[in-house]
């Protein structure tokens, strides 16, 4: 990656080897392809932000945010994590398919035990007809407040983008930062059942920009020649909020993202959720000058509060006026939209179209019907109010279909899948919530209490799916980001309201929807998606607002193994750690 000043952004060195690997796609045929190894040690680092010292975040490699990986499409990578922080940690690799190679995703006991203070674990896998820009976090807790990297993927030697060969390239990691340790936050939430902290600024690259207490000699500054088009590589790696990006007077042409390629659209504002990557061509064709990138918050949930601050970093034109010595000229600040702006999130979200013709499946094994949202669940007679400083006395909690997720403590759902261990988990995930209601209105009371439970859905390989998933107002409606591991799925319709299969199917686009891995569910609204279940293994499904899924807004599926070995789960890796 190259044209970024005073970033944290810096190369993770790695050796690699030369390997022939054979893709199973139809034409088998071999590759130059490269296994790429690398060390990640978590550790307790002094972080300085916004004038205090945090002496534990905890980073990779001593760096915040963590080493960007470069592979092109078809390469191995080789991560050695080794674990040298007070907390178990694990590493998700955040929309690689993963195929075959579910030992590797790394959510905290879906697909392994964590790793322990003092441990160390090594993430193996390829990855296979991706392009563009994934990354990495911790999937323990909240340690990916700190603990998160991009992960970009060129195209294999030999080929090139599908679009105007950028002259540099700038991955943007959004994120937010607390002053407080973050594990401390979500801990107090937990143990009070309220709302956590919200965060105290938002960060471009691990800074906040020069709007903040402290923060101006360090904002990230992205350097650019006239008349050159670059390629930005945005990534919102925040744990817990939707973000709108612009930058002042210059128009983003959107060209892929989740690493996957988009027929291109031009727009003034790009709006991510928590998870979700977007790559955008920007050219320099404004009068030589300093130009925010500005990002601040979508906020869609009527009344919660949270961070209302804007994080910056600086489009700086080489020839730009040098201002007289002892001044500065300001940058030009975008106007940003509103942070309640749904009509300008769904414009966005709206637009995305896969290049060409795909095949999306038509012919639907299981048509399900997922409920997503909060809830809130009464204190017990006699329980502490420091434990029920929810709404009314209550805790926070969320659900899907009623059922509110509960990872388990003993075994992970993958090991306790292929060692046939039982009482871990049931399979009785529902189809469709145990009672209809108008999910978007009015929700009775009755309603706002799910049942706790780890209930799995079970695919069998090679089977279509459908999901539903609908938005509900219980305490409030929001804009939840959806991430399902281990698979891209097509988005084929979006709407506001309840869901209604005689009215919204005509809406469907089978022709050319997009793919992606993380989709925003609107507020009081629904979102369609498809997918066939080719991978094998237990696959976590959730919103990705880390406060939601610590609440419970998660399932998973269960896709067992096909026939032979090229439709089966690999065997678990000898150093996965133990429980």
């Amino acid at each position: 990656m190259e044209g970024v000043r005073n970033s944290s952004l810096t190369l993770c060195s790695c050796f690699v080897l030369l390997a022939f690997l054979f893709l199973s796609t139809g034409n088998v045929q071999a590759t130059n392809a490269k296994v790429h190894y690398h060390d990640f040690v978590v550790q307790a680092t002094p972080v300085k932000r916004l004038c205090k010292t945090r002496n534990n975040a905890i980073t990779v490699n001593g760096m915040f945010p963590g080493p960007t990986l470069e592979v092109n499409n078809g390469d191995t990578l080789v991560v050695n994590v080794v674990n040298r922080a007070q907390y178990n940690v694990t590493i998700h690799w955040h929309g690689v398919r993963q195929i075959r190679t579910g030992w590797a995703d790394g959510p905290e006991f879906v697909t392994q035990c964590p790793i322990r203070p003092g441990g160390s674990y090594t993430y193996r896998f390829t990855i296979q007809g991706q392009e563009g820009t994934l990354w990495w976090h911790a999937h323990s807790s909240w340690l990916r407040a700190t603990v998160y990297g991009a992960l970009i993927i060129h195209p294999r030697e030999g080929d090139s983008y599908p679009f105007q060969k950028p002259t540099r390239e700038t991955a943007l990691l959004l994120g937010e930062w607390w002053n407080a340790d973050p594990i401390a936050v979500v801990r107090q939430a937990m143990r009070t059942g309220a709302a956590p902290n919200v965060s105290d600024a938002y960060t471009i690259n691990g800074q906040p920009g020069d709007l903040y207490n402290c923060s101006s000699k360090d904002t990230l500054i992205v350097p650019v020649d006239s008349g050159e088009t670059n390629l930005l590589r945005v990534v919102n790696s925040a744990l817990n909020q939707q973000l709108f990006l612009k930058v002042a007077n210059h128009k983003l042409t959107v060209v892929g993202a989740d690493a996957s390629y988009v027929k291109p659209f031009t727009t003034s504002v790009l709006m991510l959720g928590p998870g979700q990557t977007t790559d955008v061509l920007i050219t320099a064709n404004q009068a030589p000058a300093r130009y925010y990138i500005a990002a601040r918050a979508y906020a869609s949930a009527q009344g919660a509060p949270f961070d209302n601050t804007t994080t910056t970093a600086i489009l700086e034109y080489k020839s730009a006026p040098c201002p007289a010595k002892g001044s500065s000229i300001k940058p030009v600040m975008p106007t940003m939209p509103a942070f309640n702006d749904t009509a300008t999130a769904t414009a966005f979200t709206t637009s995305f179209r896969s290049p060409r013709k795909v095949e999306v499946p038509t012919k639907i094994d299981h048509n399900l019907f997922f409920t997503a949202g909060l809830g809130l669940k009464n204190c017990p007679p006699g329980a502490s109010r420091s434990t029920c400083q929810g709404p009314n006395g209550t805790r926070f909690t969320a659900s899907m279909n009623n059922v509110s997720f509960v990872l388990p403590s003993s075994y992970s759902l993958l090991q306790a899948h292929q060692q046939r261990i039982q009482g871990v988990f049931t399979t009785d995930f529902p189809a469709n919530p145990p009672v209809t209601f108008d999910y978007t209105g009015n929700v009775s009371r009755s309603l706002w209490q799910p049942v706790p439970g780890t209930k799995l859905y079970k695919l069998r390989y090679g089977e279509t799916v459908q999901v539903v998933l609908q938005g509900t107002s219980i305490f409030t409606s929001e804009n939840h980001p959806i991430h399902l591991h281990g698979y891209d799925f097509y988005i084929v319709a979006e709407g506001f309201g309840n869901f209604n299969p005689s009215r919204d199917t005509s809406k469907f686009n089978l022709v050319d929807p997009p793919l992606r891995n993380t989709a925003s569910l609107p507020v009081g609204g629904w979102t369609v998606i498809r997918f066939v279940a080719d991978n094998p293994g237990v696959w976590l499904m959730h919103c990705h607002l880390d406060v939601h899924i610590g609440w419970g807004l998660a399932t998973a599926f269960l896709v067992e193994n096909g026939v032979g070995e090229l439709e089966a789960l690999e065997a678990a890796p000898a150093d996965l750690p133990a429980c």
